[in-house]
């Protein structure tokens, strides 16, 4: 697909340097990020050794940094032995043992404080009872758990002994579980009877027993974990409760030392052929990139507590929750249920009672919320917060502008992130005592991450505000390794164009007069109108921008003279109207987005409903908007919805 003439149309200019108070403490100034980046663009290799020196503990010395032999299947470090476990937290015990690790509260109230030391005793314990079931280093572990702290101590008791563990996210149907349990070839189920969502169980071991009952033949043993206590049928021989596995083992596990390329995780991502991609990280080039954008981005010191929002069955989840924050010693809170039980202060109230330092959620979250009124933040003292983020899509410059003012008071930079399943960690950000953030724009590259937008031959994009292809130039430690047993898919997916020499991320993207980036959105959602490409991310921060707008969506639809036409679905702050269609309203908003960027940009249709169809990550799940605004039957899995009956009102039947 040519990115040649990917327009942009949709320039923001506001700008807002860090508070002087945040730049004089925070962990680099500018001073330090020069030289990070002059190191960085004069010795690539060296830069990178420095921080893995820097940044973790060594069982075994490397003396290779970058094996580039077999490109693009990197390796770093490959030489060296390490444990990711080890790094999370033993490091830490000698001057942090009694300090909180992780803070849980539970959708109905219940909280729980676990120290690193606590945290050490129930990973060891817990490692000891996968090695009594016969887990050794390179079996493959499947996670299916409920956002406890128990998801984290799996992950890290397989981390411990070498096991490579597959977390797939609670709201997967029994179908996908089964098919990534046996691309996986997992031999091992770690899942729980059940979770706390939206004021219901979600029935885990029920999907659990259904995905086994379609054919999981690598599968030896079950582990179920006694969260809901409702009644779930156990079998014989093949499942154990968690209580039971851990109840005569040691606390005390010593790490498996493996190779820095030995592979931590496998995370499965969608994959256009509908068969799911096992994206696999290895142990240290990705426990180097979580550890070093936590303690870069999100300025992560001692007293901090930080909270990630994201369920760790998402990449998100795996660096920012489970792994990147406990590498440098941080205090996380992991939140089981939804963001609006009892009502929509849940994340406000818990801000308040955990004294929440760094937040970090999905704009999907922060549009959501925005649309509930200020009302709700206000009634709580967030008085903690020092620093946002935000994740997992662009943030339209409305949404920015309201958690700055509303939840950040003004005084709290906002790291809007980009990166992905893939890259492992976040490559462009803000550096947030040193760069002047944008409202929408993830503003530069991180030290040693060689972004840039190029065109169709590869040739870097000079002109300001361009549009075109965004690549990474060079390999980095925290991208993944290949796709599970499938080298050539790995290949043909992030390495297809340019002869295979720039990693290429899926999305278009353009650089500003400050080489700032902007992400246009992912390359298969740009809209061929009328000859004009354009990207949907612009249209859809041009309608939030609405005073009456909380969020939108916009898709192409066929259309025989332009091409494409436009195709909006509009979430209101206020009621929605009867039938999802109101002309008048439709009329305003397009004259506004005519205003905003030109006419070539106004939706020829909007729809109009509560919300849009997510996951509960907060994904929009745009093919099943694309199959609407067809006028198609929908016959794709719809299972991993957060609520499956908005489609009525998109279909316009409610």
């Amino acid at each position: 697909m040519s990115s040649n003439n990917i327009e942009s149309v949709l320039i923001e200019n506001r700008q807002f340097p860090p508070n002087d108070e945040f730049a004089k403490n925070a962990r680099i100034n500018a001073e330090k990020l020069a030289a990070l980046h002059h190191h960085a663009e004069t010795d690539y290799t060296g830069f990178w050794a420095q921080q893995a020196n820097e940044m973790l503990d060594w069982h075994k010395p490397f003396s290779n940094v970058l094996d580039e032999s077999n490109a693009p299947l990197y390796s770093w470090f490959n030489d060296g032995e390490i444990n990711v476990s080890y790094n999370c937290i033993d490091r830490h015990l000698a001057d942090k043992a009694d300090k909180n690790a992780i803070i849980f509260e539970g959708e109905q109230g219940d909280t729980s404080f676990i120290t690193y030391k606590d945290l050490h005793q129930r990973v060891s314990s817990f490692a000891n009872a996968l090695k009594a079931k016969g887990i050794k280093s390179g079996d493959r572990v499947v996670i299916y758990m409920p956002m406890t702290p128990e998801a984290v101590i799996a992950m890290q008791a397989c981390a411990r002994i070498g096991a490579i563990h597959s977390v797939v996210f609670g709201g997967f149907s029994a179908d996908s579980l089964r098919d990534r349990i046996n691309d996986a070839g997992a031999k091992m189920l770690i899942t729980a009877d059940g979770g706390q969502r939206g004021g219901k169980i979600v029935e885990l071991k029920s999907a659990a027993d259904k995905a086994l009952a379609g054919g999981c033949p690598s599968i030896e043993n079950v582990i179920v974990y006694q969260r809901t206590q409702h009644d779930i049928p156990m079998q014989a021989g093949r499942d154990s409760w968690w209580h039971d596995a851990v109840a005569n083992q040691s606390d005390d596990c010593e790490p498996e030392w493996v190779n820095a390329e030995h592979p931590l995780f496998l995370l499965y991502t969608s994959g256009s052929t509908g068969k799911p991609k096992g994206i696999q990280h290895s142990s240290a080039g990705y426990l180097l990139g979580a550890a070093m954008t936590n303690s870069w981005v999100f300025d992560l010191k001692d007293d901090d507590v930080f909270w990630c929002t994201a369920d760790v069955g998402w990449i998100t989840g795996h660096t920012y929750v489970a792994y990147g924050p406990l590498a440098v010693g941080s205090t996380i809170v992991i939140y089981e249920g939804a963001p609006t039980v009892p009502d929509a202060g849940r994340f406000w109230k818990m801000i308040e009672d955990h004294k929440v330092t760094v937040f970090y959620t999905a704009p999907t979250a922060i549009r959501a919320l925005m649309k509930l009124g200020d009302s709700y933040p206000n009634a709580y003292d967030l008085s903690s917060l020092r620093l946002l983020g935000t994740v997992g899509e662009p943030i339209n410059p409305e949404a920015w502008i309201w958690y700055h003012k509303v939840i950040g008071k003004e005084k709290c930079p906002i790291v809007d992130t980009w990166w992905q399943t893939e890259t492992g960690s976040n490559m462009i950000a803000p550096i947030p005592g040193v760069i002047a953030t944008k409202p929408g724009s993830c503003t530069k590259a991180l030290p040693g991450i060689i972004a840039d937008v190029v065109d169709d031959d590869g040739n870097s994009i000079t002109e300001a505000n361009r549009g075109g292809y965004l690549v990474i130039r060079k390999p980095f430690p925290s991208m993944l390794r290949t796709i599970w047993g499938d080298d050539q898919r790995y290949k043909d997916t992030y390495y297809p164009k340019f002869d295979g020499r720039f990693y290429l991320a899926g999305d278009s993207a353009r650089k500003d007069a400050d080489g700032y980036f902007w992400i246009m959105g992912r390359i298969d959602d740009v809209l061929n109108v009328s000859g004009h490409r354009l990207g949907t991310m612009e249209i859809e921060s041009a309608l939030a921008a609405h005073e009456l707008v909380a969020e939108a969506a916009v898709v192409g639809k066929p259309h025989e003279v332009k091409g494409e036409s436009i195709f909006a679905y509009v979430v209101l702050k206020g009621e929605r109207p009867a039938g999802g269609v109101d002309e008048e309203l439709t009329k305003t908003l397009r004259n506004w987005v005519g205003e905003q960027i030109g006419a070539i940009a106004k939706p020829d249709e909007i729809r109009y409903s509560d919300n849009l169809p997510k996951t509960r990550s907060g994904k929009i799940m745009r093919r099943l908007l694309r199959t609407i605004a067809n006028g198609e039957e929908i016959t794709s899995d719809t299972s991993t919805l957060e609520n499956e009956s908005i489609l009525d009102q998109l279909q316009g039947k409610a």
